[in-house]
């Protein structure tokens, strides 16, 4: 009984977990690459925040809210939001975004979603 604990994770496991992996990296990728931002930059830690702060038209120091423990989901929030209208939709794809960024994130890089330009610079899709 013991042994079987100490086992770890079963290949099936890693099977589903590098499929996840691939739908996230996947979908951010395609969504970077509509923005008209190298698709790469998805898979590169801390430079795809960067992007997505360039994507939206916030400031590159809000990478460093991005990082700050407890400022970071505040920051990420408008973020995704701004992403969202960035994007022609609505707030609460925004809040998708943030809460469940793996679907959303496929969703708006394999939908038929286009770049408005970016929202927070004013230059996306009006909260009117």
């Amino acid at each position: 009984m013991q042994d079987q604990q100490s086992a770890g994770p079963g290949p099936l496991f890693w099977i589903f977990y590098l499929a996840f992996i691939g739908v996230i990296v996947a979908g951010m990728w395609k969504t970077f690459v509509k923005a008209g931002q190298p698709g790469w930059a998805a898979i590169v830690p801390f430079y795809n925040i960067y992007v997505l702060t360039q994507i939206v038209g916030r400031p590159a120091w809000w990478v460093v809210l991005a990082l700050l423990p407890c400022v970071n989901f505040i920051a990420l929030f408008i973020i995704s939001i701004d992403m969202a209208k960035s994007f022609g939709k609505g707030t609460g794809f925004g809040i998708g975004l943030a809460l469940l960024g793996p679907v959303f994130y496929a969703i708006l890089g394999f939908g038929d979603a286009q770049y408005q330009g970016p929202a927070a610079a004013g230059g996306g899709v009006s909260a009117a």
